[in-house]
C-alpha cells in the first residue's frame, strides 16, 4: 500500500489492533501486558503490532530488556480529517424519505392518459 492513509485504514480494520489503540490510550504499555487480555499467542500480538507501527499508529521502544508501546499523538490526524470532510452532509432518515416520496410522488406525478372509452 502507498498511501498513507491506506495502511491507517487496513490497520484500523482489525478489531484486535482497534483494541490495543483504546488499550493505549490509557499509558504507555509493555508488549507482554498488551498481550495479557488477548487469547492469542505473543508472536500473534507482536504482528498486531507490527501492523500499527508500520501506520505510524504506534512506536515501540526498547527500554532495557522490555519493548514498549505507545500512541502516537498525531497518527489518526490525516485520517480524521479525511473522514470530517463527509460530515458536511447530514445523515438521511431513508424510512422519513420514503414516507415523503409515497406521499408526494401521486401529486406530483401525472397518471398516464386512458384512452377514450368507445
Amino acid at each position: 500500500m502507498n498511501d498513507p492513509l491506506d495502511t491507517v485504514f487496513a490497520a484500523l480494520a482489525d478489531p484486535t489492533r482497534r483494541r490495543i489503540l483504546a488499550m493505549l490510550l490509557e499509558d504507555d504499555m509493555a508488549v507482554t501486558d498488551v498481550a495479557h487480555p488477548f487469547e492469542m499467542s505473543l508472536a500473534a500480538i507482536s504482528k498486531h503490532l507490527t501492523v500499527l507501527t508500520n501506520a505510524h499508529l504506534i512506536s515501540q521502544e526498547k527500554r532495557g530488556r522490555v519493548k514498549w508501546c505507545k500512541l502516537e499523538p498525531d497518527a489518526l490526524r490525516a485520517a480524521s480529517v479525511w473522514m470530517q470532510g463527509f460530515g458536511q452532509f447530514e445523515p438521511v432518515n431513508l424510512d422519513a424519505f420514503e414516507r415523503f416520496l409515497e406521499q408526494e410522488l401521486p401529486t406530483l406525478v401525472e397518471p398516464p392518459e386512458q384512452p377514450p372509452e368507445a
